[in-house]
Order: C-alpha cells, then structure tokens, then sequence
C-alpha cells in the first residue's frame, strides 16, 4: 500500500503524525515533507486513520 498526500491541500494539522509518527515526516509547522509514502506491511490500519483524521483530505490511499 502507498499513501499520497496532496501538499497544496495540507493545512499543517499534523493529524496524520499524531496517528503514525513512524510513518509520516513533517516540519515545523505540522506539514507533510512526503508527498509518496510506501507503508511498512502491518501498517496498513495505521495508514487509514491517518487518512481519515486529516481534515483537508489530503491523504489517499492507492
């Protein structure tokens, strides 16, 4: 599974590091380094919450 993340929709919320702080990279400000994530087999559940506590919707899962 990878993750996309739209980085002219991310607002800064860091919503998705709160739920995986392993998975995704962000700057001071609380927004996405990564636009392409490959998530680590396992973390698939994680990857999901992640997409649904972004309030942009900016993650995707593919």
């Amino acid at each position: 599974m990878k993750v996309s993340i739209d980085l002219d929709k991310c607002a800064g919320h860091a919503r998705c590091f709160a739920t995986s702080p392993e998975m995704f990279e962000i700057d001071d400000g609380g927004y996405a380094l990564n636009a392409e994530i490959s998530v680590p087999e396992g973390d698939e559940a994680l990857a999901l919450e992640a997409v649904a506590a972004c309030p942009e919707r900016a993650i995707e899962t593919r």
